[in-house]
């Protein structure tokens, strides 16, 4: 993991030939979500900017009992991404020395500007007022700063929104997004995939942001044209 200058997390070093995807965390429930996206990126040699929202803090100690500190941020980060969706602790081992972390107080961070190199973001997962925030054009923390750099400069952006039921004011600012280019994508799992588990339907979601972001990854099944495939593959008749 890239090392931060003493009192400014994830402050760069050498940046060249560095492109990373910016990944907000919000304080949605989901953060199993947002470990399968950052896995995947990581996965396929991608490197990563990372910034977890305050409420995002919250919402992953109550999810997973991970607490997320800016002074500590690699070991936390790690007992984060080895858990597996169903709490299971060291399911996986994913490398983590391309991932760079930002405070989310942080206006001056790299992700702030647009000269900065990012390839683009994704929200994972999407809270209803980090929606707004964006849709409004709010910047009032860096993961919207970012959100907003993103659509200016014509990148990727992926907003996971994880809410449900959805409001009047929520649906259409997520029409704003999209209309500004961003891909509005509800976590929402599909079953033709054949999962067998809590974390097969979790992968689903994550490749599908994945997919939106052109990244290549193998989280899920695809559908082959195949009526009953997801059946045959969980091994019914």
């Amino acid at each position: 993991m890239e090392r931060a200058r003493p009192g400014a997390p994830g402050r760069p070093g050498d940046e060249r030939g560095r492109r990373p995807w910016v990944v907000g965390v919000s304080g949605a429930s989901g953060t199993p979500y947002a470990a399968a996206v950052l896995r995947g990126l990581l996965a396929a040699g991608e490197s990563v900017d990372l910034v977890v929202s305050r409420a995002a803090r919250l919402t992953l100690r109550d999810e997973t009992g991970v607490s997320f500190r800016d002074g500590h941020w690699e070991a936390d980060l790690a007992a984060w991404l080895t858990r597996g969706a169903d709490g299971t602790p060291g399911a996986f081992a994913p490398e983590l020395s391309r991932v760079r972390y930002w405070s989310a107080g942080d206006l001056a961070a790299g992700p702030s500007s647009g000269s900065y190199p990012a390839r683009g973001m994704v929200i994972v997962p999407a809270s209803t007022a980090s929606v707004a925030g964006v849709a409004l054009g709010l910047s009032k923390d860096l993961l919207q700063r970012a959100a907003a750099v993103t659509l200016k400069e014509r990148r990727p952006l992926v907003v996971v929104v994880r809410e449900t039921p959805l409001n009047g004011p929520t649906l259409r600012q997520l029409v704003a997004l999209d209309e500004a280019g961003a891909v509005v994508l509800p976590a929402s799992p599909a079953f033709y995939a054949g999962a067998g588990d809590i974390q097969g339907l979790v992968d689903f979601v994550a490749g599908r942001a994945l997919d939106a972001l052109g990244v290549e990854h193998a989280l899920y099944r695809r559908w082959r044209g195949e009526l009953g495939d997801a059946a045959r593959s969980a091994g019914h008749s």
